[in-house]
């Protein structure tokens, strides 16, 4: 008897839980899966405008800007109680620092996750330059083979069989695809998998740090902002990357000022866009508007900005990237 009605709750357990995942999209949900999409493309579509047709040279400083206009938009938010940093409101004020709105243990807390994102973020901006855009979405969606890499040596995490053939995909795709770049930089495709690299471990200081911290988006990216602002100050200084931007000749341009403003915006809404769609929707949502997003940067791309020529073999290598990104996200899911 006691069995019976263990299975019958189990049963009505795991369907409430099919209910659950293929209930349909809400508008709030559409709407979320659109901004993250939108706020993705449009980022790449401007950094790419910034560094490409109007020649910055300086990829650090666009980091450097995209931060301060995130930690001023944070801090207005905060400083009105619009937003709250903390997973839970109780005790927010408790042994925080004043006006940095979180205590010392936390800002430490979060370090190792500062540094990787300031990694991250550098390595990625630079990664758009000597690369056109179709190529550079095509070489990123290689990521996952690094994720599965970090995740393996940090903490022996496994896969499926499945999994690892659609990864396979992925990579055989993006080998397809740039078989005929002619325009092939050595140094900017190392680059490319530089950043792909650092956005794994990212991901894996995420998955580590954020949930043993307590903050949510909003304050890991303020702590982010917090530590890595000054870093990259002082680093674009030593540099002289803030000299020669002092000195650009587009700087004064109601263009190039334009272009720099809308990245930083995007830059702040991409962040709180992935958030709020994964947890509006699903991480398979957030996977595959990833996928689709892709698909509008690598089209935008080529009428915007050229690269490569039409081509067959890329369209195929594209096709195949695309592919295995749904066979991985639905195995990821499905738990094959």
């Amino acid at each position: 008897m006691d069995f019976k009605d263990q299975k019958t709750l189990l049963e009505s357990k795991s369907s409430d839980d099919d209910r659950r995942v293929s209930s349909p999209m809400t508008r709030k949900g559409v709407y979320a899966a659109g901004s993250y999409m939108t706020s993705a493309v449009l980022l790449i579509m401007f950094n790419k405008a910034a560094l490409s047709s109007y020649k910055f040279p300086c990829a650090n400083v666009i980091t450097l800007f995209q931060m301060v206009c995130s930690s001023v938009l944070l801090y207005a938010l905060r400083s009105r109680n619009i937003v709250s940093f903390r997973v839970n409101n109780e005790n927010q004020s408790t042994n925080n620092i004043p006006g940095i709105f979180v205590s010392l243990k936390t800002l430490l807390t979060t370090l190792p996750l500062a540094i990787s994102y300031l990694l991250y973020m550098l390595v990625s901006m630079e990664s758009v330059r000597g690369v056109s855009v179709p190529m550079y979405t095509t070489l990123r969606r290689t990521t996952v083979a690094f994720t599965m890499l970090v995740e393996y040596v940090l903490v022996r995490q496994k896969y499926s069989r499945y999994i690892v053939g659609s990864v396979g995909i992925i990579i055989f795709g993006a080998f397809i695809a740039g078989a005929r770049d002619l325009s092939f930089d050595s140094y900017a495709y190392a680059i490319v998998f530089s950043a792909n690299i650092c956005t794994a471990i990212y991901l894996a200081s995420i998955a580590r740090i954020g949930k043993s911290s307590g903050l949510n988006s909003f304050g890991l990216m303020w702590c982010n902002g917090i530590i890595c602002t000054p870093i990259l100050l002082l680093w674009t200084w030593v540099s002289g990357d803030l000299q020669v931007t002092a000195n650009f000749s587009h700087l004064s341009s109601v263009g190039f000022q334009v272009v720099m403003l809308l990245s930083c915006v995007m830059a702040f809404f991409l962040n709180y866009a992935v958030f709020l769609n994964t947890t509006l929707n699903s991480a398979l949502t957030q996977t595959i508007c990833g996928n689709l997003k892709d698909l509008f940067t690598i089209g935008l791309g080529w009428i915007l900005f050229g690269g490569l020529p039409f081509d067959l073999l890329n369209v195929a290598g594209q096709s195949l990237g695309f592919l295995g990104s749904c066979i991985y996200a639905f195995c990821k899911i499905r738990g094959l």
